[in-house]
């Protein structure tokens, strides 16, 4: 006979999103949540992520809102010098770990089912084999996965012979190779021909096979603080000026990397995508001393000495080490509505912050009465895959955000959440200067959203 649970909520899934959602509900009302995960601990990704992996943003933008992670502190040497501390995937996992174990456990309203399948229709089915029962008022669900190298095996064929691996295996491999090729265009490539470059292999023993290129963001404009508030604010300023100065996609584009709003590796490759990726200048310079990169398409089989691809086929040194990095991290998925009869979709509100997103629909569930309400709070905002969505994800952010200019008590919630990235700038700024900002966003924002549009009609 099954066991049965009665909560508020059944939340599925204990990654970053599931967490912060958690966090805020908790903290923000009386409710009582069950929590089902296939792990063995919290963390979704990051417990299976590569043991390199780092934050690409600040750690201070990151977790749940009531716990601050990392030391606040500013790096003095490496890659990311002068900047904030990125905390790297075993301090994440420690963290969401104490968040699960220190903060919301000890609530007693929070049951925490790790090792367990959610079979839908609030079944759960332990590891051991036991049947639970989960009746609950709203399923949350996270309405997009990450998915990492490690979680699944390559999207081509492997000949035998090939020694292909995750980014996860390179630190264990302690033979040096005369060629190491790297499979991926998106963050882990990035993250993975850095880690080689950083450990001595010469950048003329890289092949780098990049299906598309793609626009980075400059992590010296996305810093907390006051020491980098006026920077922050100049980049954030840039953005709309370049959409209403831009006559075309290009022209934007050009505008938005002339002004410093977005970066690329190879200047003389238009990048065909864009996905939030976060570099410093520094580490921008080391993937530029990579010159055999290949554009020939997507890999579609690799046999000892031969790679062959969408576009061709390439010779190459029969004894490489190929990594893959070519897990597709967010999948393309449309988005959803938020929230749904007894069902709540996770997903970003708010451009390239999933963490801070989960927070708000949780605020916004804890405080506002009926469906239409919130949903207005919480457009969807898309993940991006093609630069043509830069454009979609500020339209609908700034959708979301002259609905809260509306309301100030949710504009007092939005510069309180430590996991606000504007929060850190209108910390270091004066009352009058931040009500300065606002007033010109919420009287320019009509006209930037009808260019936005504009522009979205020749994508």
């Amino acid at each position: 006979m099954a066991t049965t649970i009665d909560a508020d909520y059944l939340v599925v899934g204990a990654g970053a999103m599931g967490l912060a959602f958690m966090d805020t509900l908790v903290s923000e009302t009386d409710a009582t949540v069950v929590v089902v995960d296939r792990n063995d601990q919290p963390g979704g990704h990051w417990t299976t992520s590569y043991p390199f992996v780092r934050l690409h943003q600040p750690s201070a933008y990151y977790g749940v809102n009531s716990r601050p992670l990392g030391s606040d502190t500013i790096d003095h040497g490496g890659l990311n010098a002068g900047y904030y501390e990125l905390a790297s995937g075993a301090e994440v996992c420690a963290y969401f770990d104490a968040v699960m174990r220190q903060q919301l456990l000890p609530t007693g309203r929070v049951t925490y089912l790790p090792m367990s399948e959610y079979l839908g229709d609030g079944q759960v089915r332990t590891l051991g084999g036991e049947d639970i029962e989960v009746r609950a008022g709203r399923v949350v669900t996270t309405h997009v996965e990450i998915i990492v190298p490690s979680m699944r095996g390559p999207s081509y064929a492997v000949g035998e012979g090939v020694d292909c691996v995750p980014p996860n295996a390179l630190p264990r491999i302690r033979e040096a190779r005369d060629r190491y090729v790297i499979v991926g265009a998106g963050k882990t490539a990035m993250d993975s021909c850095i880690w080689l470059l950083r450990h001595g292999i010469a950048p003329q023993r890289l092949t780098w096979i990049k299906p598309r290129d793609s626009w980075i963001l400059d992590r010296a404009a996305i810093q907390p603080g006051s020491t980098f508030a006026k920077r922050v604010l100049r980049d954030f300023s840039n953005q709309l000026n370049a959409v209403l100065e831009a006559e075309s996609l290009p022209d934007l584009f050009d505008r938005l990397e002339t002004k410093g709003c977005l970066m690329r590796i190879d200047r003389s490759v238009d990048p065909t995508m864009y996905r939030c990726a976060i570099l410093s200048q520094a580490e921008v310079e080391q993937l530029r001393r990579i010159t055999d990169v290949v554009r020939m398409g997507h890999v579609q089989t690799i046999e000892p000495g031969r790679i062959t691809l969408e576009g061709g086929a390439r010779d190459i040194d029969r004894s490489a080490l190929y990594i893959d990095c070519s897990a597709d991290g967010f999948a393309h998925i449309e988005p959803a509505t938020v929230f749904t009869d007894e069902r709540i979709a996770l997903q970003a509100v708010r451009t390239c912050q999933p963490a801070f997103s989960a927070a708000v629909i949780a605020h916004v569930e804890a405080t506002y009465a009926d469906d239409e309400t919130k949903n207005a709070y919480c457009n969807p905002v898309p993940y991006p895959s093609d630069p043509e969505d830069w454009l979609r994800m500020m339209l609908a952010f700034n959708k979301n955000q002259l609905q809260w200019f509306t309301d100030p008590d949710m504009m007092a919630w939005v510069d309180a959440s430590r996991l606000n990235v504007l929060h850190h700038v209108s910390a270091g700024v004066s009352e009058r200067a931040r009500e300065k900002i606002i007033s010109v966003l919420n009287s320019n924002m009509p006209l930037i959203n009808d260019k936005l549009e504009t522009l979205l009609t020749q994508a």
